[in-house]
């Protein structure tokens, strides 16, 4: 960080908030003057894609087995190197692919491009010891250090308080900062009780982003909630987070009740828990359904203000004329979430943002996900799809039971002819026949199709998701004898080892 880093987040703390939301609501009635000329529309649907790893030590320096898997920083200069993006913490490097055309050339882009892409990090990285780790909550802390400590190190710099392993982006540590901010920042989940001065404990998750760009922008609200039905079935496919580092549980719970009573997808918990504490409304939420395209809008610019960050307007991109509004929607956190953007006039695009699944066990199995969500959109508008009038409450509640319970959840559906049904056959059936008839409209084979969603349905089939298989790690080490943090390690060093024999070409479930 730059010497003048504290003075860097008192520069952004000092920024008038009033003006800060004049502009935003300025920039709002550019981006409506926008849609109404027809600038956001397209003459294709594009697909993209944002992949979250975090790195861990692969054991070739130290020879150490129980320092295997340990959480490691990855040096900014690395980062470089690979062509990731920082995160929130110094552990975390990011990914985001070109968009594409939503056809078979388009998806095979998205795939040569991660994994081109990722096996070069990989050769990068491993020569500093270090491996990217697909995964959605890492639980092995740094060696020498437990959780607890590594999450709640922070300097008192001048009266701001400064993360010891968050990176160096203003905006993360103003966040702790100010006087409307609270004193602590708590996880809550079952069993777990830790807060930190700093959002730092949101670096215990990464995730996956696919995104889905429609031709019409006018439409964007027909697709958004539909993506809102299909949330909870489809975070009930990719769970993969019941357990935290061992050192976070409370004192005195026995590991057998941890086991029992921790939720498939804490991840979840974890980004609503801290970031909600510090604003008065919940900014991490299952958003409502949305009527126009124009209350896309307007929800941005309505939202809760939280840390204005300074905006400059003098650069070339088409959508440096609403800054502002582009600013706050940094800090607009919803589980699904419409987006605008474009570099210049020919490229502005609305797209929907799709943001509850957790990063998978292996490459293909994360883009299963982006083929299952893009084949989705592209499927139940055309059709019509009568689940669109389900109501939203059911939706809510079926993303919150997949966040506890996985495909144990009892997910309410509403097939293609009009019957609902909590029968996971049946759900799933009527859900990936409509991903891979989207597929198929958007030109791929019927082979193509089944190659993309063929990860997803072996969890269907063998009713079981990477939640599964490290509750079941758990379990099998403390019937052995472990402790609970011995069973949590050796079950995150499994996950390791598993990943490193499939991640670039194998599926989960090739893991035993």
């Amino acid at each position: 960080m730059s010497k003048d880093f504290a003075a860097d987040v008192r520069n952004v703390l000092a920024v008038d908030a009033e003006a800060f939301q004049a502009e935003a609501e300025a920039d709002a009635e550019v981006v409506k003057t926008e849609l109404r000329d027809g600038t956001f529309d397209n003459h294709q649907s594009i697909v993209g894609f944002e992949y979250e790893f975090y790195a861990v030590d692969d054991g070739r320096w130290s020879g150490d087995k129980d320092l295997a898997c340990s959480l490691m920083r990855v040096p900014r200069r690395m980062l470089e190197l690979i062509g990731f993006e920082k995160e929130l913490g110094l552990h975390n490097a990011e990914m985001s692919t070109s968009p594409q055309p939503f056809n078979p050339h388009g998806l095979r882009a998205q795939e040569s491009e991660v994994l081109a892409r990722l096996s070069a990090a990989l050769d990068c990285t491993s020569a500093e010891g270090m491996r990217l780790v697909s995964d959605a909550l890492w639980t092995i802390p740094p060696a020498g250090e437990t959780a607890s400590e590594y999450l709640a190190s922070s300097v008192d710099d001048d009266g701001v308080d400064i993360a010891t392993n968050m990176s160096d982006a203003v905006r993360y540590h103003a966040m702790a900062n100010g006087d409307d901010m609270p004193d602590t920042f708590p996880v809550e989940a079952p069993n777990v009780s830790f807060e930190a001065s700093t959002v730092m404990p949101e670096s215990l998750i990464t995730s996956i982003q696919p995104h889905y760009q429609m031709s019409h922008a006018a439409d964007l609200p027909t697709y958004f909630n539909y993506a809102l039905r299909v949330a909870g079935p489809l975070l009930a496919l990719g769970v993969n987070a019941p357990f935290f580092p061992p050192d976070l549980y409370d004192e005195g719970v026995d590991a057998e009740t941890i086991v029992a009573e921790a939720w498939d997808e804490h991840r979840i918990s974890v980004f609503e828990s801290v970031l909600n504490t510090a604003t008065e409304e919940d900014k991490v939420a299952f958003p409502k359904d949305l009527e126009t395209v124009e209350d896309a809008v307007d929800r941005v610019v309505e939202d809760e203000l939280f840390v204005p960050m300074p905006v400059t307007r003098d650069g070339d991109r088409f959508d440096d004329t609403f800054a502002t509004l582009r600013m706050k929607h940094g800090t607009y956190w919803r589980w699904v979430r419409p987006v605008f953007g474009g570099a210049s006039r020919s490229s502005a695009n609305a797209r929907v943002e799709f943001r509850p699944i957790p990063a998978q066990p292996t490459v293909r199995d994360s883009l299963a996900f982006q083929a299952a969500f893009a084949g989705l959109m592209e499927s139940l508008p055309q059709r019509r799809h009568p689940v669109v009038d389900m109501d939203w409450e059911v939706a809510r509640e079926n993303f919150y039971a997949a966040m506890r319970d996985g495909l144990d959840s009892g997910q309410r559906w509403v097939t293609n002819d009009g019957q609902e049904t909590t029968n996971p056959v049946e759900v799933y059936d009527d859900l990936l026949a409509h991903a891979a008839d989207g597929l198929e409209s958007a030109g791929c084979s019927e082979a193509e199709s089944d190659h993309y969603l063929a990860p997803l349905r072996a969890r269907v089939d063998a009713a079981r998701t990477p939640a599964d298989w490290k509750r079941e790690e758990v379990r099998s080490r403390l019937a052995e004898g472990d402790d609970l943090h011995a069973a949590i390690t050796g079950m995150q060093q499994a996950y390791i080892r598993q990943q490193s024999e499939t991640l670039l070409e194998g599926t989960f479930a090739d893991w035993v």
